[in-house]
Order: C-alpha cells, then sequence, then structure tokens
C-alpha cells in the first residue's frame, strides 16, 4: 500500500510538472530557471589552438538601441566577445546575469569589446534590457556578419583574441562570470 502511495503522488508530480510546462504563462519562467541551473554548472572550453577558426574579414555593420552604428572594424585587434541571443530564449535569459557580471568585469579595458546581437525590435530590446537592470549595449546587424559565425541556433557566444582567432565557441548557455571564461579573456589580452 505504501508503495501505491509513492507511486501516485510521483505521478501527481510528474503531471503537474507537465501541466506546468504546457501553460504558456509558466513554461518560460520554468525553462529559465532549468537553464540557469544548467548555466551554473556549464564552462565554455577554450579551443585548442591547433583547431581555431580565424576571422578573415571584419565586414560588419551593427546600430545599438539608440541609433549608433558599429564597425565590426573597430575590433580587430582588440578581445572581442560576441552574443547572439533574443528577448524570447530561455537559455538567452538564464546566461544574461553571468554575461553582464563579465561585461561590468572588463568594461574598464579598452581591448576587450562585447557585442550583444539580436535581431529583435529595438524598443523590445531596451524594455528588456531596462526591465532586467543590464548596462552593456545591445546591436542589431545592418549587414550579414562573418560567415565564421554560422549562427543556426541560439544562445551562440564567441570569444575571440586580438589575432582574430576564435578561442570559444559555445552554443546554449553557460556561466560566463566563471574563472575558465576570464583566465581566456586575460590570455587573449596578453597575446599578440
Amino acid at each position: 500500500m505504501a508503495r501505491s502511495k509513492k507511486v501516485n503522488i510521483s505521478n501527481l508530480i510528474f503531471i503537474v510538472a507537465l501541466v506546468l510546462l504546457l501553460i504558456p504563462q509558466t513554461r518560460q519562467p520554468i525553462q529559465i530557471f532549468l537553464n540557469k541551473a544548467i548555466a551554473a554548472i556549464v564552462k565554455p572550453s577554450v579551443i585548442d589552438a591547433s583547431e581555431r577558426q580565424t576571422l578573415s574579414n571584419y565586414d560588419w555593420i551593427l546600430k545599438d538601441v539608440s541609433g549608433n552604428d558599429f564597425d565590426f572594424h573597430y575590433a580587430e585587434g582588440k578581445v572581442v566577445i560576441i552574443n547572439f541571443w533574443a528577448t524570447w530564449c530561455p537559455p538567452c535569459i538564464a546566461e544574461m546575469p553571468s554575461l553582464n557580471e563579465l561585461y561590468q568585469h572588463y568594461i574598464p579595458n579598452d581591448d576587450v569589446v562585447f557585442l550583444f546581437v539580436s535581431n529583435e525590435d529595438k524598443e523590445l530590446l531596451y524594455e528588456f534590457m531596462t526591465h532586467n537592470s543590464y548596462s552593456f549595449q545591445v546591436y542589431q546587424s545592418l549587414s550579414d556578419y562573418p560567415k565564421v559565425f554560422n549562427v543556426s541556433s541560439i544562445p551562440r557566444t564567441f570569444i575571440i583574441n586580438k589575432k582574430g582567432e576564435i578561442v570559444i565557441d559555445k552554443t546554449g548557455a553557460a556561466d560566463w562570470n566563471s574563472e575558465r571564461v576570464r583566465n581566456a579573456i586575460d590570455q587573449a589580452l596578453k597575446a599578440f
């Protein structure tokens, strides 16, 4: 009898969880919570030097939500962190706090460039940034990004060293304010 009661409770919990995932108002918060748990344990890995791809050009024009153009050529010879994301994407939302903390740590360094890129409406992006008190700038592409990025799903984050080599390429939520990522950025700042 006790075993059947445990099975019934387990089944009830499973059904409640399933219903909560089916209801649009509760689905996204649950997905964000689960992705935050995943991001807390996933630390992006540095790509071995022999396997790194190198940017062949910096031909890419972006515009921030304030309407200012950004020429990607400005980032040449600097360490670049590029995050492709969207406001509706639970893994993107889950990793944003760690990206904001990483941004806060490196913002005083002129040799580090952060590009948070989304194709959404600028009013929606501005509202999202304001609501969450994020201080980084958000950009929209005005031209095609370099083909080496080949973004087919989001979030997708790249860290590029001063030589234009992609040292980290990560799809999915991760802890970007980790010691491993900071060490990779610090090493990229020293090299050249």
